[in-house]
């Protein structure tokens, strides 16, 4: 018989902030608050700069062509948080020099391999908050 449970809000036993769920066959567990995605985000560098949707994102940096750097509301606990970007352009990446707890850039290259400002740009964060 299925059941239905609703809360507002979930609790660890041992620790506050860890609960394990049971993976797929039954046979691991996964830590949820590890599992969650912490940040993502969608915008717009070409034309006009705009972020499009986002969440634990405070602003969006324009660095200069190509260049954006997204803000967390909520800041990393350290710069070992792992950073996904996808663009409708050639190439995007995560730049791990300009990397900080609080921000990362994100940079738009065209096929001639430089700087653009591609139009679409979507970017995830998972790890640890502070």
């Amino acid at each position: 018989m299925a059941s239905l449970l609703k809360v507002d809000s979930l609790t660890g036993v041992t620790t506050a902030g860890s609960i394990s769920v049971t993976g797929e066959g039954n046979s691991t567990t996964t830590n949820l608050q590890q599992g969650l995605a912490k940040h993502w985000s969608n915008f717009k560098m070409a034309a006009t700069f705009v972020a499009n949707d986002s969440f634990n994102q405070s602003s969006l940096t324009d660095v200069g062509a190509g260049t954006a750097a997204p803000v967390f509301t909520n800041n990393m606990a350290n710069t070992t948080y792992s950073d996904v970007a996808m663009t409708t352009e050639i190439t995007t990446s995560g730049d791990l020099n300009n990397k900080t707890a609080a921000t990362y850039r994100i940079y738009g290259l065209n096929s001639a391999n430089a700087a653009s400002d591609p139009t679409e740009n979507c970017t995830i964060v998972v790890g640890d908050l502070a």
